[in-house]
């Protein structure tokens, strides 16, 4: 929370939240929400997978799998990025207590391979929020407040954007932005 409060001013508009179609954007690295064998499923990781097309199932299945709360970045194929960066959310009601710790590991994980490979620009999906069952208004809290976290003490990735297939998923990515906006508000008067 002190962190938090020393953020530089702009931090938050690093954050962008907007509802779409995520192998449509634009930006230099797109995070899937994978399954731990890394070759394709449903929701948006079978859309990234048919979107990127078979380069990108062939370089997974030489990466091998990926724990749960880990990533692994490989190249984007088809898509209009450089890169996609694959994570593994929890399962809801399975990792049990683990839950928080290993969502905002995927975050922090998936940030942190991204500024390490020169990514100014990501795409995050609403990770574990599918099929993993993952409440949105609380994943979105965890999502956003590590990303704020990360962002305060990296230059890189510049720009951070959220983007929700749902109309329900955005808007408590919107809501919760909002309350981050106030608080920052609050905290420069």
């Amino acid at each position: 929370m002190e962190r938090e409060r020393r953020m530089k001013p702009d931090i938050l508009d690093r954050i962008v939240i907007r509802m779409g179609d995520i192998t449509q954007v634009e930006a230099d690295a797109v995070v899937n929400a994978a399954n731990s064998t890394l070759l394709g499923g449903g929701g948006v990781d079978g859309m990234i997978h048919w979107a990127a097309g078979s380069g990108l199932l062939e370089e997974c299945r030489a990466i091998g799998w990926c724990p749960t709360g880990e990533a692994r970045i490989t190249g984007a194929y088809n898509l209009p990025a450089r890169h996609v960066i694959h994570t593994v959310g929890p399962v809801y009601g399975v990792d049990g207590e683990d839950s928080p710790r290993l969502l905002a590991s995927c975050y922090e994980n998936s940030l942190a391979l991204a500024a390490e490979n020169g990514v100014r620009t990501v795409s995050f999906p609403a990770i574990s929020c599918g099929a993993y069952g993952y409440p949105v208004r609380e994943a979105c809290r965890i999502a956003l407040d590590t990303t704020l976290r990360f962002l305060g003490s990296h230059d890189l990735p510049e720009k951070v954007i959220f983007v929700l297939y749902s109309l329900r998923d955005y808007e408590a990515y919107r809501e919760y932005y909002g309350e981050k906006r106030v608080e920052r508000e609050e905290e420069t008067e």
